[in-house]
């Protein structure tokens, strides 16, 4: 950590990061929560309808992340405006970035659609192949009201408003569980969809988050001064390709280490329901952890930018190596709790004894790249503060596609050890990513200091 961070800063900004960040990691885990209760309900049916939505989920997963990554130019644009003080400028930025979010989420529901191609080449039993393509048909229908929300998720965060993406998450998290439990199983009369039901539950819940977010800016006071809303705008093309610019090669990025996961999950279903219900489990899991240090990124992209956009490059440095360590630290403890509770983790998602064995093991790998997946993000994060992305997306393609996936395939498929052998490089794809962008960032920061 570089040596201009001093005690007194060091307590302020971590004080300022975890304010911020807090209710975004509750949102974040409450919306990861809708996948986690996904898969945890279905897996009390059928392994057949567990590989079905394990199946589905993955494709849905890489679409959704690279939405989300898409569309977070908006957060590092909007954090710039407030610390430059150009609070006249933010109402257009988000009405152009609602734009940029319906183009986004109807682009992103019909590559869902077409990827479902993909599972005719599979090897998938014929009925986890028809519930699994269903899965994706039914859920895509949430992807544009996803996409518009998240535009305005980035424009809530970046005015330092993280509490109402908390509490519409909650909202959601509650309306999935329970629109699940009635369409899973059956309950009250209704059908016993199985997997189907949580692809129906969640689509809806999507829609729902959209008019939450759209309501709370209406009565909210913290809004009026950037109220979005107040007149018509056209698409103003300019300003959507600058943020297609900034954006996109987040989007790529996201896209790299999620399909980099989910390419292994279609991998793995050649080996059979046991391995590809126990590598859905084990990664579920992992994903809900992982959303701590993610959500001291988003934090740290607000910090970072409102910094830049002040012209305080020396704070934007202390904000970047603060959220770094604070995310290690998250790092050091849950890497302990995953090696130690793994068979209760996986006891917790199926009771199936071979799937629960098989998952226990991928866990112990799940605890290994704590270190590493923290690191990663928390550096990536920081470097998106300062409108950088370029560098970031080509330093994870390198990482998940030129180490993680051709190791994996490699101990997996040629060495014959299944879902642990692409554990395995999945390791040591988001080792390499976390050294490349860690020193990355120690060069940007340290360039943008004044003489």
């Amino acid at each position: 950590m570089p040596n201009t961070i001093s005690p007194a800063n060091l307590r302020k900004e971590a004080t300022a990061l975890w304010k911020l960040a807090w209710p975004v990691l509750i949102g974040q885990l409450a919306t990861v929560g809708m996948a986690v209760a996904d898969v945890a309900m279905t897996g009390h049916t059928r392994a057949a309808e567990l590989a079905a939505v394990s199946t589905g989920a993955a494709i849905w997963s890489i679409v959704l992340v690279t939405v989300v990554g898409t569309m977070m130019a908006m957060n590092t644009l909007v954090a710039h405006e407030v610390g430059a003080g150009n609070v006249q400028r933010i109402p257009h930025l988000v009405r152009q970035g609602l734009w940029k979010g319906l183009g986004v989420g109807l682009a992103a529901a019909l590559l869902a659609n077409l990827c479902t191609l993909l599972f005719d080449h599979l090897q998938l039993a014929p009925e986890v192949n028809q519930r699994a393509s269903m899965f994706v048909h039914i859920i895509s229908i949430g992807l544009p009201p996803f996409a518009c929300y998240r535009a305005l998720y980035g424009y809530s965060a970046s005015i330092n408003q993280t509490k109402p993406v908390m509490v519409i998450a909650l909202l959601g998290l509650g309306f999935n569980v329970v629109v699940n439990w009635l369409l899973i199983f059956g309950h009250f009369g209704l059908p016993a969809l199985g997997g189907v039901g949580c692809a129906v539950s969640t689509g809806i819940c999507l829609w729902l988050m959209l008019g939450a977010m759209l309501a709370w800016m209406r009565i909210s006071p913290a809004y009026l001064a950037t109220y979005p809303f107040t007149h018509w705008e056209w698409p103003h093309w300019p300003e959507i390709r600058n943020m297609l610019h900034l954006g996109l090669p987040i989007g790529v990025t996201y896209f790299a280490e999620v399909s980099a996961f989910g390419a292994v999950a279609l991998l793995v279903a050649r080996f059979g329901v046991v391995e590809q219900s126990a590598h859905q489990i084990a990664l579920n899991f992992s994903s809900l952890v992982f959303m701590v240090p993610l959500s001291l990124g988003i934090g740290m992209v607000t910090r970072v930018g409102q910094a830049l956009g002040e012209g305080d490059a020396r704070r934007a440095r202390t904000a970047s190596w603060v959220g770094l360590g604070m995310s290690l630290a998250f790092a050091v403890v849950s890497a302990a709790f995953i090696a130690v509770f793994r068979h209760q983790i996986a006891a917790a998602y199926t009771t199936d004894v071979a799937v629960q064995a098989t998952c226990a093991t991928l866990l112990l790998f799940a605890a290994l790249f704590q270190l590493s997946d923290a690191t990663q993000v928390a550096a990536a994060s920081a470097i998106r503060g300062y409108k950088v992305t370029r560098q970031p997306m080509l330093i994870q393609l390198l990482a998940f596609w030129g180490f993680a996936l051709p190791v994996g395939c490699l101990l997996g498929l040629w060495k014959e050890m299944a879902a642990t052998g692409f554990w395995i490089g999945l390791v040591l794809g988001l080792t390499v990513a976390a050294v490349l962008l860690t020193a990355f960032l120690q060069r940007l920061s340290k360039e943008r200091l004044p003489a």
